[in-house]
């Protein structure tokens, strides 16, 4: 989808940027491109989308340990870099949804600090969301759908005790009621033969609805190529975009870059 579009789609935006910044349950700005996902998130329907909004940034401020304080370059960002691969993936799927993944990058269970974890992942999302997904045919875009890919090799027993429930209840609220873009699937490669002991842990958290999206590839990762092109995925997992660690480098770079915006209370702070 567009970013931009013609003279009707523009003075849309413009009403719902006013009409964000002149509401008093709400922040004083909203990026542009972050304002036109909600309201494709919303098939276009003006209403839906200010309720959405409103649920979005309410949800923040009560949560502002996950979703407001933050900064691309302090220790817990790092530690979560150390821990794990988080990655926006380049380009898009054929039905254009764009597709995060991730993957452990040390698997020793003492260095996951899940809260923490959650919030760069949230983090990575909000930068990733003020930007194109795409350019196509010199034209930027957005995907019209999210999909989660998590590669769960070296996932142990010890992980599932270092969740925290309150921070997983939150994280799944969200993503479920005020999540910007329609989540399309979320993936889970290379399961454990213990699967069913972690889901009887997190299953309670999820609804109906994402679980129903959920899908457990549990021999090897070709099934997943039914949903997820090859030439998008990464080497660790048959694909052809080059090495996570490559992927997720670079995709720093770019969070770091944004960090001032990240962490511009205009943005996020309810007035």
């Amino acid at each position: 989808m567009e970013i931009g579009g013609d003279r009707s789609h523009e003075e849309i935006i413009d009403h719902l940027q006013n009409w964000f910044e002149d509401n008093k349950k709400l922040p004083n700005k909203i990026d542009r491109i972050v304002l036109t996902r909600f309201y494709y998130c919303m098939y276009k329907d003006v209403e839906e989308t200010k309720k959405l909004l409103e649920i979005n940034y309410t949800m923040r401020n009560k949560n502002p340990e996950l979703f407001i304080e933050r900064d691309p370059t302090d220790e817990d960002t790092r530690n979560t870099y150390e821990f794990t691969y988080m990655v926006p993936l380049p380009g898009l799927t054929p039905k254009n949804y764009r597709v995060t993944f991730i993957r452990f990058k040390n698997t020793d269970p003492k260095l996951m600090h899940f809260s923490q974890d959650a919030k760069t992942l949230l983090m990575i999302n909000d930068c990733r969301f003020c930007l194109p997904d795409a350019v196509v045919n010199n034209v930027p875009v957005v995907a019209e759908g999210d999909v989660l890919v998590m590669d769960m090799d070296g996932y142990k027993m010890q992980h599932v005790t270092g969740i925290s429930l309150k921070t997983l209840r939150t994280f799944l609220k969200f993503l479920d009621q005020a999540y910007s873009v329609r989540i399309k699937g979320l993936h889970l490669i290379n399961c454990p033969s213990y699967l069913n002991k972690i889901l009887a842990v997190v299953k309670p958290f999820i609804s109906k609805e994402v679980y129903e999206m959920m899908h457990f590839h549990v021999n090897g990762v070709e099934s997943l190529y039914e949903h997820v092109p090859r030439e998008i995925l990464p080497e660790e997992c048959g694909g052809y975009a080059g090495k996570v660690e490559d992927l997720c480098d670079e995709f720093h770079k770019t969070l770091v870059q944004k960090r001032d915006y990240l962490m511009d209370p205009k943005y996020w702070k309810i007035q």
